[in-house]
């Protein structure tokens, strides 16, 4: 009875965590989805997949539909075996995105009982956590992967703590579940800032160990980690094998290219240059947006209300209210270093204070190792603003140049921080009264002079921001007095922002101090503080997550309706690619048709090059002269014609396109007459910029796998032909005809690790031809030629994630029969 009385907190908890989750997406409950931009994108990348999946009830493990063909094992692959994601589904049991703020608080307050934080502090700890700003927005977006991640990065650490505590059992079982949950979440950029995390406390606990010469608990801690770790892998040994040999065929593996789209010479040793990676990168300044949201303006389409500076200065152009108040809902006030800022990354002006209390306060010197760790995201969420520490991580720092977006590591400082004023809470509330009146002397004196020398430095900002010079050139004659409202209101928000940051604060100190004064329980002040950390992030998130972005559940499931183009375009049946230039990043062609382009963040390297140094050009020349009676043109774009482009949709404005089609296309597969050695990537790529695809092919030699025959060209190849008669994601079929044998390119696109070829049923050898695309000798005759991806990675990641997930049900059920025996006999 006492330990079931035990559990009625942490229930209550857990079902507060349910009440909260439903309450803040409400809508949910109306049976409305959230609309979030990169899930639209999403849809329209995976609808080939799903609709594939559906019905054959066979699983595609790539897609046709974007980048010319691509592996799906980014776009939701689901693998054999896979019973961790099965586990996930079952914790994620709310509507989207209700299940990943539950996860939020889940993980956090089971990290929080691990540091012996009792419930009542641990439950409002865990909901600063879920609603700290940037956690929030990222379920506004879509970036759910990568909310996915984050959600069980607590848990991880819980697990960890544990077995350093020398909780063998209890502490691996969590670790080995947590990581194995964490990989299952598929964003490794995540992952991997966790890991980082992770060093930098176990680096703390090491010292400890060394100093007490404590050897034989480094041993039993070091073998616990290395059986969870080796199990979590394997639990996700499919999913890690396949990115693992998918990211060097992605734009995330190195290009072989020793030259740059302009012709100048690529210097760079990473896997993507130096500027794309730092593209988003916090600015030093910039970074007091984690204790006051809007000081350097929020997110970059502000609603700054009717009460604003902008509003007045709109009505004073001659616009009426109800316009001036349309405007004013999404003004560019953002000022910050980042070229686009959704929304500010705050983590709350009480859990600052609180965390500065935990330094001054808490006697455990684990807070250094979470403070360690958030200095260390801080730092390196600069980026280019501070070159010597990211230079330094690119080159000498494994997979650190494998990442972009420097400025989302700030998510393990959000993570540091809420543990850091838990921390700093209870422990105040256990010191005595001298220790309180020191701490919280010490600790207001921080804050609150933060906040004031952040007032008083303010004639330092001149509040301009990048995108001002176009701003004032869009506007016009008003655009210099528009700039100069603009940043009139930047310093308005500046200055609001921190009033409203240094007030929390200080009514946050004189609630500890009454409890000091035994003016105030200690539940009442916990209760009060509680909520007003909370409080103060909830109103911040509804600024930018609402009910207004909720939408019917249909814009959601069919996010892109068919225009009259895309009709067009649809009553042709036979096989062809689509090429969208103005949408080639976007998902929206792959939703209904065999795209040349897509939205992912992991697309094929070679084919997003053949684009960047060829195709966008040609395309560009081609929109300023081409008209729908110059149809020749098309024999100018030798790289549409191979990859089969038969459509090209023009924007014509106001929303509407027009299809241009070409009938130069090469068709689905060709003999060639003639094949050009090279034997560099550069040569192979500049080759295809004149070249006569449908008579010659670019070989570099180094792919070769075979040795072609010597009269292989001797003979012509004009009455051959070669037909598509299947073509499915995982398999496609031809019929050959030839009286002479020749070497046929086929338009799809060249990956080696699962595309296997078949010549009348006998597997036969290919390889790339024209930088992106197969090719393989043929014999002379009638021939059947299959080509049918069947990626052994699946087949082997799928065994070892059978085994992996056996031992770890062994090991739990181990686990619990140890773990009970321990507690009967210490009654």
């Amino acid at each position: 009875m006492k330990n079931i009385n035990k559990l009625y907190p942490h229930l209550l908890a857990l079902l507060g965590f349910v009440l909260i989750s439903l309450i803040y997406f409400y809508p949910v409950l109306q049976g409305k989805k959230i609309y979030q931009s990169d899930i639209v994108q999403y849809t329209g990348m995976a609808k080939e997949q799903n609709d594939f999946r559906a019905a054959t009830d066979e699983e595609p493990y790539w897609t046709n539909s974007a980048f010319g063909g691509m592996p799906t094992y980014q776009l939701g692959a689901k693998y054999p075996h896979n019973y961790i994601k099965e586990l996930d589904y079952k914790l994620r049991f709310l509507p989207r995105p209700a299940d990943y703020l539950f996860l939020y608080f889940i993980g956090f307050y089971i990290l929080m009982c691990v540091l012996k934080v009792d419930p009542l502090k641990a439950f409002f700890g865990a909901l600063a956590f879920g609603f700290s700003t940037y956690l929030i927005i990222i379920l506004g977006v879509g970036h759910n992967a990568k909310a996915h991640a984050i959600a069980y990065m607590p848990m991880v650490v819980a697990g960890v703590l544990l077995v350093f505590k020398k909780r063998y059992i209890t502490g691996g079982l969590l670790t080995i579940f947590a990581t194995a949950l964490e990989i299952n979440a598929n964003h490794f950029q995540m992952t991997y800032y966790l890991l980082l995390l992770l060093l930098v406390i176990g680096i703390y606990y090491l010292i400890q160990i060394i100093k007490q010469k404590d050897f034989k608990h480094l041993g039993l801690l070091s073998g616990t980690f290395i059986v969870a770790v080796l199990l979590a892998v394997g639990a996700n040994a499919t999913s890690l094998m396949a990115t693992a040999e998918y990211t060097d065929f992605s734009i995330r593996g190195k290009s072989e290219l020793t030259i740059n789209a302009d012709g100048s010479e690529n210097t760079t040793d990473s896997a993507m240059d130096y500027d794309y990676i730092t593209e988003y990168s916090y600015g030093i300044a910039e970074s007091f947006n984690l204790i006051a949201p809007r000081l350097f303006g929020g997110g970059s389409s502000e609603n700054v209300g009717a009460d604003s500076e902008m509003y007045e200065f709109i009505l004073e152009q001659g616009a009426t209210p109800q316009e001036a108040q349309s405007f004013v809902a999404a003004v560019p006030t953002y000022w910050g270093d980042q070229p686009i800022v959704e929304a500010p990354a705050y983590v709350g002006a009480v859990v600052f204070f609180l965390a500065i209390l935990c330094i001054f306060i808490d006697k455990r010197k684990v807070k250094y190792a979470f403070l360690a760790g958030a200095i260390l995201s801080l730092l390196l969420s600069w980026g280019k603003n501070f070159p010597a520490l990211t230079t330094f991580f690119i080159d000498n720092v494994p997979l650190y140049d494998k990442f972009r977006a420097v400025s989302s590591i700030q998510v393990i400082l959000e993570l540091c921080f809420p543990v850091l004023a838990i921390m700093g809470l209870q422990s105040f509330f256990k010191a005595t009264k001298q220790e309180q009146w020191k701490a919280l002397q010490l600790s207001a004196g921080v804050a609150l002079g933060l906040v004031i020398c952040l007032f008083l430095f303010k004639g330092s900002f001149n509040f301009t921001g990048a995108m001002d010079a176009r701003l004032m050139e869009m506007y016009g004659s008003i655009g210099p007095a528009f700039v100069e409202a603009l940043q009139e209101q930047r310093e308005s928000m500046y200055v609001s922002d921190l009033l409203r940051s240094g007030i929390l604060i200080l009514l946050v100190a004189a609630i500890l101090w009454a409890f000091k004064e035994n003016k105030l329980k200690a539940t009442v002040a916990t209760i009060v503080v509680g909520l007003l950390m909370v409080g103060d992030l909830y109103f911040v998130d509804r600024n930018y997550v609402n009910k207004e972005d909720f939408v019917n559940a249909r814009k959601m499931d069919k996010p892109f309706q068919a225009t009259p183009t895309d009709n067009y375009i649809l009553q042709d049946t036979s096989f062809y690619r689509v090429y969208e230039p103005q949408l080639r990043l976007q998902g929206r062609t792959s939703y209904f048709h065999n795209s040349v382009g897509g939205y992912s963040a992991v697309r094929p390297r070679r084919m997003d090059q053949l684009f960047t140094y060829i195709a966008d050009n040609q395309i560009q020349d081609m929109l300023q002269t081409i008209n729908r009676e110059e149809m020749a043109l098309g024999e100018r774009f030798p790289v549409l014609n191979l990859l089969n482009i038969k459509y090209i949709i023009l924007q014509a404005g106001e929303g509407q396109s027009v299809p241009i089609t070409n009938p130069y296309a090469n068709g689905a597969a060709w003999f060639v007459n003639n094949i050009q050695k090279v034997t560099t990537p550069d040569d192979e790529i500049t080759g295809l910029i004149d070249l006569d695809t449908k008579k010659t092919a670019i070989v570099n030699a180094n792919d070769l796998t075979i040795k072609l025959q010597k009269n292989i060209f001797a003979t012509d190849n004009s009455t051959a032909t070669i037909t598509l008669k299947k073509h499915e994601p995982n398999y496609i079929k031809y019929t050959s005809n030839n009286k002479n044998g020749g070497l046929a390119v086929f338009s799809e696109m060249y990956y080696a690790n699962g595309w296997n070829a078949y010549v009348n049923g006998t597997l036969t050898p290919h390889f790339r031809a024209n930088y992106v695309l197969r090719a393989m000798q043929l014999p002379a005759g009638k021939h059947t030629i299959e080509f049918k991806f069947e990626p052994q990675v699946v087949k082997t990641g799928g065994t070892i994630t059978l085994i992996s997930f056996i031992l770890i049900v062994i090991l739990l059920i181990i686990g619990i029969y140890i773990t009970t025996k321990q507690t009967k006999q210490l009654k």
